[in-house]
């Protein structure tokens, strides 16, 4: 072996097991683990995230026998310091497909890939890498059911062991970052944790996802996504393990839905920000003190209906929200409230702790009808009857609006219908939502009417 020491830079891959990238740069030499703390990721990030960030990168620096170093500041300067101290050959990494950070990899490989010095940028955050699965004319895809077909017919590797590593000793380190404080009852963090995570969800729940996946009042969903946030856990190890049975079927769709969002934004980063299909372009937006105050109130979660309500609560709460449900409030704040569906997707991000960008702001794009797959503008969420429909037994309400845990199955989900009005301590409707979708629909026709 080469015992010329190798930077090893951890991303999105918190974890030693089933680890390419880190196999790699084992093989090459004796291997420093660095971390670096990136003002510009840092930022924008919201506390949740930031804490189970920083949870996990404590988790990966016990699995390394307390080796983690970790710099913060610009990262070609902290490569370029770190390299002189050790006199390193090469930085090794998992390539980022991320707006950002292909623009910073890219120049890290301009200014510090040389004849004494090489970068290398290996396998992906992904089963499959954006970017490398297009259409017979060499197109992306913009449509899923094609996509997952043609992802689906992709083959992978399978997981692999952690690696034997020759560990760097001896380089300063400032230490993992402080987490900062926070209100929301994270899930426990680091590759033990995804580990546990996954087998409790394979071991029964998966089973019944097909059916149990809409309900949520219930624990029937995997909650592995702040894990793949954070490479703690790696999509190889799920696909590995996952059979043929249709609640399994579902749920490796599910993941097919986050790597074709992230196929998406590779292709489209400006995406992130803006409409992927200017069709409703000319879409009427509220905007001023009125708008502004029942976006405060949805934030809050004292809409007045229950489910949105209670999704609104549950994001404060757990820094996570039921996916059925995003999808409901996420409407309502577009075509009940006329709000532009960035303000709702920048609330998410600041709470969410598995907020990722991709698969965020397209969900988002989905339901304002302006993205990939959109739902049509004109399908419009009914709250309460998405309420009863999927929450039947009022579960989920009476566990985050318990004003309204009184009343019975039939009343929980429209507590304003209620002979004595909605319960004290409990809002009267934001607004009527047979109004508000014929307006939506309205909005919908004009925008139509300007292309």
């Amino acid at each position: 072996m080469d015992k010329t020491p190798v930077i090893f830079w951890f991303r999105r891959d918190l974890r030693l097991v089933d680890h390419p990238a880190l196999e790699a740069a084992a093989e090459r030499g004796p291997v420093l683990p660095l971390f670096i703390d990136d003002a510009v990721l840092r930022e924008p990030s919201g506390a949740n995230r930031l804490h189970f960030l920083s949870a996990s990168l404590r988790s990966l620096d016990r699995s390394m026998g307390g080796r983690l170093v970790v710099r913060s500041g610009d990262p070609v300067r902290v490569l370029e310091e770190l390299a002189g101290e050790i006199e390193a050959s090469s930085v090794v990494a998992t390539a980022d497909f991320g707006p950002y950070g292909r623009r910073r990899d890219e120049r890290v490989e301009r200014e510090l890939d040389s004849d004494h010095f090489s970068v290398s940028f290996l396998d992906s955050p992904y089963a499959v890498p954006p970017g490398t699965i297009t259409t017979k004319t060499d197109t992306p895809y913009k449509v899923f059911t094609p996509f997952f077909r043609a992802w689906t017919e992709r083959g992978r590797p399978q997981p692999s062991p952690a690696p034997e590593v020759e560990w760097v000793t001896g380089p300063a380190t400032e230490g993992i970052p402080e987490a900062p404080e926070v209100t929301a009852d994270l899930p426990p963090a680091g590759e033990d944790a995804a580990a546990e995570r996954l087998d409790w969800f394979l071991g029964g729940p998966v089973h019944d996802y097909h059916e149990c996946r809409n309900d949520p009042g219930i624990d029937g969903t995997s909650r592995l996504s702040p894990y793949l946030k954070w490479g703690t856990l790696h999509p190889r190890q799920i696909l590995a393990r996952l059979g043929r049975s249709s609640g399994e079927d579902v749920f490796r769709s599910e993941i097919a839905w986050r790597e074709f969002y992230a196929d998406v934004l590779f292709h489209r980063p400006d995406s992130a920000r803006h409409a992927f299909v200017d069709t409703l372009a000319a879409i009427e937006y509220d905007e001023g003190p009125v708008a502004d105050e029942r976006f405060e109130r949805w934030c809050r979660g004292e809409t007045g209906y229950p489910i949105v309500d209670a999704g609104m609560r549950q994001l404060v709460a757990q820094g996570w929200m039921h996916n059925r449900v995003r999808m409901i409030v996420a409407s309502f704040l577009v075509k009940d409230l006329h709000l532009d569906w960035t303000r709702g997707a920048r609330w998410f991000m600041q709470h969410l702790v598995d907020g990722d960008l991709a698969s965020n702001n397209h969900g988002w794009q989905w339901v304002a009808g302006t993205g990939t797959d959109a739902a049509p503008y004109f399908r419009v969420f009914n709250p309460t009857t998405q309420s009863a429909k999927f929450d039947g037994s009022g579960a989920y309400l009476r566990r985050w609006v318990p004003e309204i845990a009184h009343l019975s199955d039939a009343r929980i989900h429209e507590p304003a219908r209620d002979e004595t009005g909605p319960p004290a301590g409990y809002p009267e409707p934001i607004v009527d939502h047979a109004a508000e979708r014929n307006e939506a629909l309205a909005r919908y026709e004009r925008a139509k009417g300007h292309r």
